[in-house]
């Protein structure tokens, strides 16, 4: 590893390995930073290591990503893999934790490629062992192949949702029940947006796949749903929730019981390194989701760095493919390692393929839209797990005037864990915009300082 390149690129998920390739190939010095052993990011965790009997659970989306991650390997790229990023600031200068040892990296240009997390979805019980983010079962069966056993119960919104649930059907795994919390109406809302989807008629399609298998394995499916919680001593014992229109015989309430539960209700841009980098974010009101500010190649409002993927706005794994690519032809024109005929020529191929992949995202954004009800919960229920503080915590310090994230974290502690603020962020931000009337782009994020990742002064020494 050296101590400086022409381009230093930030996560190794599509974005980034597209752009690492696309910058190699064009004849830029460049090196991707990975946090995992191997290169695939969340999306194609271990794609180049699972067997043929992963890659038919998975699907042919999780397969393509092996083509992705053979041509960064193949492009000449550096790639520094298990590296933790736990300093980043407006001078670029970057600090790495690898192996126990600390290293600092420069570059000229920086590609911030950070993607996306899964949206927390607060609600009562959500810290009893047995319940874990769709996200994170999904992790464990790309990374180890593992899958829960006992009950599973699988609750919240979005298309992952489905998305695991037909995974771990291919993988033989027996789903209690899916809860879905998207409200009735968001299909009305979404439906004036159709027409516009159709040239991205394939993504339609993937999701009415995994409807049929759904109702094919005969999973009890129970739609519209509100109050949902979990329930349980020591563990997980049962999956609660109230039904709008469906009367059972314990009235509007239903109570599954369940070993595993996997919420999930979307995800949001991970921009805490843009932040730390200097870089100017933007409120999202579709997404309900801040993201960076960035134009048409990736350019932020720092000069010297980029930002492309979901850090930019959620868009899937082909669109952030695509940034990433259009995002290292503009800085090969700028490191004038092409010129500007070529880097047009290039882009307009790239920017057809984009605007397909593109025109899906207002039905699914409008359709999934987050449901106020797990952004605001009810104040009894933990917001901050690492410092265990509550939602009627947080609402107590906006009345006693805190505006924003970082005056409720000196008067509650939200948000000084081991994450950083990282689970908790939004949530806080909605509750304080709801307690004191304020708009939620004004209210803010929490500051992003370094360390973003715990270190010892042992490893700070060992540099």
């Amino acid at each position: 590893m050296k101590g400086h390149y022409e381009v230093l690129v930030i996560g190794g998920g599509p974005a980034g390995l597209a752009a690492a390739a696309e910058a190699a190939r064009i004849g830029l010095e460049v090196a991707l930073v990975d946090e995992q052993k191997t290169p695939g990011g969340q999306i194609y965790r271990n794609v180049s290591e699972v067997n043929d009997d992963v890659v038919h659970t998975l699907g042919k989306d999780y397969i393509r990503g092996k083509r992705l991650v053979n041509e960064f390997l193949n492009s000449g790229a550096n790639y520094i893999n298990n590296a933790s990023i736990w300093y980043l600031d407006e001078r670029l200068e970057v600090g790495l934790l690898i192996d126990g040892s600390s290293h600092f990296v420069t570059a000229d240009r920086l590609i911030l490629a950070t993607g996306a997390q899964e949206r927390p979805m607060p609600l009562p019980g959500w810290h009893l062992p047995g319940v874990m983010t769709a996200g994170a079962g999904q992790i464990l069966l790309k990374s180890a192949g593992m899958v829960p056993d006992g009950r599973l119960v699988l609750a919240g919104s979005g298309p992952l949702l489905l998305l695991v649930a037909w995974q771990y059907l291919q993988a033989g795994v027996t789903i209690e029940a899916l809860v879905d919390t998207t409200p009735g109406s968001r299909l009305f809302e979404a439906i004036s947006s159709l027409p516009r989807a159709l040239p991205a008629a394939d993504y339609l399609f993937r999701g009415l796949k995994f409807i049929r298998a759904i109702r094919k394995a005969r999973i009890r499916v129970y739609k519209n749903v509100n109050g949902l919680r979990a329930e349980g001593g020591e563990s997980l014992e049962s999956v609660c929730f109230n039904l709008d229109q469906e009367k059972t015989a314990n009235g509007h309430q239903v109570r599954i019981e369940a070993d595993t539960l996997m919420l999930h209700q979307g995800v949001i841009s991970n921009i805490r390194l843009p932040l730390a980098a200097g870089c100017n974010p933007v409120w999202d009101a579709l997404q309900q989701n801040w993201k960076v500010a960035t134009n048409k190649w990736g350019q932020t409002s720092v000069r010297q760095v980029m930002a492309v993927g979901d850090c930019t706005g959620i868009a899937g794994a082909r669109v952030a493919e695509l940034q990433g690519r259009l995002c290292a032809l503009q800085l090969g024109y700028e490191l004038r390692s092409i010129g500007p005929g070529r880097r047009d020529r290039e882009a307009r191929r790239i920017n057809r393929s984009l605007n397909r992949h593109l025109s899906i995202r207002p039905f699914i954004d409008k359709l999934y839209a987050p449901d106020k009800t797990y952004q605001l919960p009810e104040n009894a229920t933990l917001v901050c797990r690492c410092e265990e503080i509550n939602a009627g915590q947080v609402r107590e310090a906006a009345r006693m005037g805190c505006v924003g994230p970082n005056q409720v974290k000196a008067f509650t502690r939200c948000g000084m864990g081991p994450c950083q603020g990282c689970l908790c962020g939004s949530t806080v931000a909605a509750l304080v915009a709801d307690e004191t009337n304020i708009a939620i782009e004004e209210v803010g994020y929490f500051r992003v300082r370094p360390p973003f990742k715990p270190i010892t002064l042992g490893e700070l020494s060992n540099s």
